[in-house]
């Protein structure tokens, strides 16, 4: 009850109305401004807002000047010209990473049967398996990586690779 009376006497204040009949005054001519400057409605209501809450934030300064429309005018163009900055960096780098992106690494048809058998061992020998041989790491590095026993990651080598060849060699004797 009483963060209600505080929030109505808050709201009493005469820079808190003033600053709401500012802000209904002037945020649609803000939205408008943003939006020309930078083509999509939904960011410019973002810049607008965030305008408006920098401004809230230094009423007590704004409200002083001669023209607070002014500074929301400044304040809000440099928002989106930023914006469009941010925005051109960020096609500029997605364009190099995609320049930059490694190729696949094509596999030999030997390893793809061995890779494809890996997929069908239970999860954790997949793991297991992938992280020794892909990324050989150690028994070791594996149990900290996967966050268990290093017995355990032993035991699933082998029996991941004891299942591996059973069905290679089924393969092989099937093909």
């Amino acid at each position: 009850m009483v963060a209600v009376t505080d929030e109505a006497d808050r709201r009493s204040e005469p820079g808190v109305l003033a600053f709401e009949a500012f802000y209904r005054r002037e945020y649609a001519g803000a939205v408008r401004l943003a939006f020309t400057l930078t083509g999509r409605r939904d960011l410019a209501e973002e810049l607008a807002q965030d305008t408006f809450l920098a401004c809230l934030r230094h009423w007590d300064q704004v409200s002083g000047y001669d023209d607070p429309t002014r500074w929301v005018r400044r304040v809000l163009t440099n928002r989106c010209i930023s914006s469009g900055r941010r925005h051109i960096t960020e096609l500029r780098l997605l364009v190099k990473l995609r320049r930059e992106r490694p190729r696949s690494p094509s596999l030999s048809e030997p390893s793809d049967r061995l890779w494809d058998a890996v997929r069908h061992l239970p999860k954790r020998q997949a793991q297991v398996l992938a992280l020794a041989f892909v990324e050989d790491l150690d028994v070791r590095q594996i149990a900290a990586t996967l966050g268990v026993g290093e017995e355990s990651v032993r035991t699933h080598l082998r029996r991941g690779r004891a299942a591996i060849a059973a069905r290679l060699e089924e393969e092989r004797d099937n093909g």
